[in-house]
């Protein structure tokens, strides 16, 4: 039984590695689950023969009373900063007069995780200890937390059927977005508080007193240095990471070896440009000096090395002082707050304003007029408030409260019972106008070039738009009368709403801007119902016996349609001569009944590009993997959509069999 119990392990951990470490499985789940019971079969009636890197002793430590210290057995050293180009430049040929070498210097370049620093131990293969960086002297043994990350292997693979007598290896644990995005979520919808970022949320994921709670988080991690090491011949940087990988340790795809500062420069453009598409943080690259013997010569400063730097990429969290909260007026009449904030620079883009998305969100996190606050980029586009500096207050600071009545038209406001929203009920009110008849032209629905919204701000001013089917009714004169507009401009326009009519029906029911109705679910219900007529006509079970309706959106459907004032506006865009063609039937069709998801960044496709065209063909073009996907398309730097369809066994495609598969190519 020991032996069954050995090549069991063996197995296991060659598979977990083929998985959490390549992405590249070799087996089935079902196939590695069978393997898995077994193992668990075995070990609880033959409990003498447990191996220690057995994947069953991921889980189930004891919980910890408090974290023991562990002393490194070499500092854990921070990195100094390099903020822009002229400093990189100042800390090559700095590096260059310490090696009297005028030649240009072989470096690594390696993205800088936003995470948390740890430590891990092997002793003969054997993961022995886990440790955080603590102050670079003294770290918190984490080891029972770290042994419930699944791309750690427990024991190292062998190299030439040898495994070192000891390694130090020094890497970064993370959160990836999504998963920090998804835990947020659970943690809101049972009240407990939110982390701030994905490093927060993965230092709070490894100091868990029960590893169980550690288990029950999606950690991942990278390893980029050494410490002490034994049984291992190791030159270069390079040559460490090349010997990371042979072992089974996980190592970053995107780590690249060049030469001289222009091409450090040139990398970190490069991840600075694949900053926003990347499935994790990160805040610049690290650069290292490749030759160990050069790093040994170049040496280390108190609490920094001398052969290595962070290349930050610009903040993208700044400092700044709410001055204001106003309140905006949305196409539904949801009052959004807004913080008005003394302009600041946020990662290269100058933000003055933030949304405040609700009363709760206010609330939470005590946000007053006055406050001095940290502001950042989210995704790095959308500026939002992250916390409050309490310590900065004075005790002037107001605090806010979105108002009883509409600042636009004075109606009154209510917040319905189970939503967060706070409304203008007046369906007449000015600015809920505006912004229904600019959805309503947008591209993604009546697509009318030319009205846009300053022009829309004139009409509904004027008195001349006071629903989306006025548009359809618009003289030259009246647009030629506006500012900015001519004879010319104004029969542009005019020529952009004649060609607007011939939409097709589902581009139409998406552009009335039904709540909860978007792009694809307006696809949806004009596949099941054909028509506009019989979706009026249809019930609330109806509705929700069509796939992907759920009672929220059946619900706002059945609503819509049972407004005098809305099915006025659909008549009157029928005499305006909107015609709400139905969409193509897919029968026959390559795609027909099929669903495909796109991952990563394709080459000659946009995504929506590649989503159009698949539903040209019949298919559906979904946002997320389930079991009723069918193909999974994957582009460059392709995420967690990628390894879900393995998961699922679901047909991963190139974007060249992708396109071998809707025709384009032969």
């Amino acid at each position: 039984m020991a032996d069954r119990i050995k090549t069991l392990v063996e197995t296991l951990n060659y598979h977990n590695r083929r998985y959490y470490v390549l992405d590249d499985p070799e087996i089935s789940d079902a196939e590695y689950d069978r393997l898995m019971r077994e193992l668990l079969a075995l070990e609880k009636k033959y409990p003498e023969y447990i191996l220690p890197e057995s994947p069953t002793q991921r889980v189930g430590g004891q919980r910890a009373d408090l974290f023991e210290p562990v002393t490194h057995a070499l500092p854990l050293l921070s990195l100094d900063n390099s903020l822009n180009e002229g400093e990189m430049i100042e800390f090559d040929r700095r590096t260059r007069r310490a090696l009297d070498n005028a030649k240009e210097i072989e470096y690594v370049c390696e993205p800088k995780l936003d995470g948390l620093a740890v430590e891990l131990v092997y002793e003969n293969g054997l993961l022995t200890v886990a440790s955080t960086r603590g102050d670079g002297l003294v770290g918190e043994n984490v080891t029972q937390n770290i042994r419930t990350i699944k791309s750690v292997p427990l024991k190292l693979s062998a190299i030439d059927n040898r495994l070192p007598e000891h390694l130090d290896v020094r890497a970064e644990v993370f959160l990836g977005i999504a998963e920090f995005n998804e835990l947020n979520k659970q943690r809101q919808e049972s009240g407990e508080p939110l982390f701030a970022n994905p490093r927060n949320a993965a230092a709070g994921s490894l100091r868990q007193l029960d590893p169980a709670i550690t288990a029950s988080r999606p950690l991942d991690i990278y390893c980029y240095g050494i410490g002490r090491y034994a049984g291992l011949a190791l030159a270069s940087q390079w040559e460490v990471l090349k010997t990371f990988d042979a072992l089974g340790l996980k190592t970053n795809p995107l780590i690249q070896r060049v030469v001289g500062i222009e091409q450090v420069q040139k990398y970190h453009q490069a991840m600075l440009e694949r900053r926003a598409s990347l499935p994790y943080d990160i805040d610049g690259v690290v650069v290292k000096v490749n030759d160990m013997g050069l790093q040994r010569q170049l040496g280390v400063k108190t609490k920094s090395p001398r052969w290595a730097i962070a290349y930050k990429f610009p903040a993208r969290q700044q400092t700044t002082q709410v001055i204001d909260i106003i309140a905006q007026v949305g196409r539904t009449g949801v009052l959004t707050p807004v913080a008005v904030m003394q302009p600041v620079n946020v990662g290269g883009v100058e933000v003055s304003r933030a949304t405040l998305h609700n009363q709760d969100e206010i609330d939470r996190k005590d946000v007053q007029i006055g406050d001095w606050v940290v502001v950042q980029r989210a995704g790095d586009v959308i500026p939002e408030i992250v916390k409050v500096i309490l310590s900065r207050r004075t005790g002037q600071e107001m605090k806010y409260s979105l108002p009883s009545r509409c600042p636009m038209c004075g109606s009154e406001t209510v917040r319905l019972e189970g939503e967060a929203a706070q409304r203008c009920i007046n369906l007449s009110c000015p600015a809920q106008v505006k912004e229904r008849i600019f959805h309503f032209a947008a591209k993604g629905a009546m697509d009318i070039e030319g009205l846009g919204d300053k022009l829309i701000d004139q009409l509904v001013e004027k008195g001349s738009v006071r629903d989306v089917a006025d548009i359809y009714f618009l003289r030259k004169e009246t647009l030629a009368n506006l500012q900015r507009m001519a004879d010319k401009s104004a029969e542009n326009v005019l020529n952009a709403i004649n060609e607007s009519k011939s939409r097709t029906l589902d581009r139409v029911l998406y552009g009335l801007g039904i709540r909860f109705v978007g792009e694809h679910i307006a696809r949806v219900l004009v596949r099941a119902f054909k028509s506009l007529e019989k979706l009026a006509e249809a019930s609330r079970e109806e509705l929700m016996a069509v796939h992907e309706i759920g009672p929220q959106v059946a619900e706002s459907v059945v609503d819509f349609f049972a407004s005098p004032e809305n099915r006025t506006v659909i008549e009157r865009l029928r005499r305006g001569g909107v015609e709400m063609r139905p969409l193509p039937e897919s029968g026959g069709k390559i795609l027909a009944g099929k669903t495909l998801v796109f991952t990563g960044a394709l080459q000659t496709l946009t995504r929506k590009e590649a989503q159009t065209l698949t539903e040209a063909l019949g298919g559906r073009a979904a946002s997320s993997v389930s079991a009723n996907t069918d193909y999974v398309v994957v582009g460059e730097d392709a995420g967690a959509k990628a390894a879900k369809a393995r998961e699922l066994g679901i047909p991963v495609l190139s974007e060249i069999e992708f396109r071998k598969l809707a025709g384009l190519d032969g």
